[in-house]
């Protein structure tokens, strides 16, 4: 056990989640609800006397805090309605609830640094589905803390993370502050107490949750397919992932094609940007068969969508925008920001969603220490963001292929 526990302390995030479940394995029967790794526990008259998470057991809100990961349908605007275990109903959002607990007594002025917060939503099709939720700060001890909850129903169904859904409660901040779509990554997201700086001092007074939305879907029925890239803007150079700098415009790409033998009529098109990108306005322009160098698009792309009109099987249409980086004092973050767009196309017979990534690092002030620009896994639908057993990240979506060269020299005519 000593072993694992110190595995857990000297390895990157995702391999220690992956060893601190096989920890909790052992400690842990199976029948209780999972979370790791184990660790020294305090009580609300006996607290801790240096930086550590969510130990208190019997924490007069939530109860043993280790359990600290819970779910309600979104509908539920009523304080309680918590719970570990959910049965979804498609259509239907959910809120993912993490308690986040400095638990070192007030008088010692100990602040945790770097404290992030960051989920593991599966991208799998199954009848009961995990979240783990992991809470993280440079000086903690032990660093990373875990606990999960469960999504279930008697038929398959999967899950897709809302964009700019996730926020953080907290005293200073009752009605939440906006937090990073990073959170569904191995990035996290930044926490703190009066800003999301990652500094969290220990006492109640400093805790507070952090929440974020998830959808339950039916598996995907439609027969079509749906591809979402990122460019240079100008330069037709098409990939899932791309490196920007703040204030700079890239282009989006989106592909449709479908591949069912019937017809599919009023096909839409819509696209959600994350924080930190804005709409270039009169950018969108969509292409089809009988306009092969396309033509201008309605600005509904972010809003409502585009309705492109019906396709027969093999037919398709590309659309491509514009949107800008934000200035580097308006990104979300401190360091590297993961800014994650989502494609959605949606016929009679379902919808798709598929991702692209900008990522850009926002400079920080002298004295704070910013994390690594990572260039990481896309989420939706359609691509996995990191695995359940495993939480490794997944391999970005390879590129939609064949692509047209009309598509490639559009911005060169």
């Amino acid at each position: 056990m000593n072993t694992l526990l110190h595995m857990v302390r000297n390895t990157s995030w995702r391999l220690k989640a992956l060893v601190a479940m096989a920890a909790a394995a052992v400690i842990v029967p199976a029948a209780v609800m999972a979370w790791g790794p184990d660790r020294p526990t305090y009580d609300i008259n006996h607290v801790a006397d240096h930086i550590t998470f969510n130990s208190i057991t019997d924490n007069p809100n939530v109860g043993d805090e280790r359990n600290f990961v819970t779910i309600k349908d979104a509908s539920n605007t009523s304080a309680g309605g918590w719970e570990d275990d959910v049965t979804v109903e498609p259509g239907h959002e959910y809120l993912v609830r993490l308690y986040v607990h400095n638990n070192a007594a007030s008088n010692l002025n100990l602040v945790a640094q770097n404290t992030r917060v960051m989920a593991n939503l599966p991208n799998t099709t199954d009848k009961r589905i995990p979240v783990e939720g992991f809470v993280t700060a440079d000086n903690a001890s032990p660093q990373q803390i875990w606990d999960q909850a469960y999504f279930n129903s008697d038929q398959d169904f999967n899950l897709t993370y809302v964009p700019g859904s996730a926020a953080m409660f907290n005293k200073v901040f009752p009605n939440g502050t906006q937090l990073s779509d990073g959170i569904v990554t191995s990035a996290g997201a930044l926490v703190g107490y009066n800003a999301m700086d990652g500094n969290l001092p220990g006492c109640f007074n400093y805790a507070g949750y952090v929440t974020f939305k998830v959808k339950a879907n039916l598996p995907e029925s439609a027969n079509f397919k749906l591809t979402k890239e990122v460019s240079k803007h100008g330069a037709n150079d098409w990939k899932k992932s791309y490196n920007a700098q703040p204030g700079e415009t890239v282009d989006y790409l989106i592909e449709y094609k479908n591949t069912d033998s019937a017809q599919q009529d009023d096909v839409v098109i819509k696209d959600t940007l994350p924080a930190g990108m804005s709409y270039v306005p009169g950018s969108t322009k969509y292409g089809t068969s009988a306009h092969p160098d396309g033509v201008k698009a309605s600005d509904n792309i972010t809003g409502q969508g585009i309705n492109i009109g019906s396709y027969a099987q093999n037919g398709g249409t590309w659309v491509i925008f514009s949107a800008t980086v934000a200035n580097n004092d308006q990104l979300p973050a401190c360091g590297g920001n993961t800014l994650i767009n989502v494609a959605r196309a949606e016929t009679d017979f379902g919808y798709k969603e598929d991702t692209a990534n900008v990522v850009v690092n926002k400079f920080c002030q002298p004295g704070q220490t910013p994390p690594p620009v990572v260039e990481l896994p896309t989420t939706g639908t359609t691509s996995n963001i990191l695995t359940f057993v495993g939480l490794g990240v997944a391999t970005a979506a390879a590129a939609y292929a064949a692509r047209s060269e009309r598509v490639r020299k559009l911005f060169r005519g």
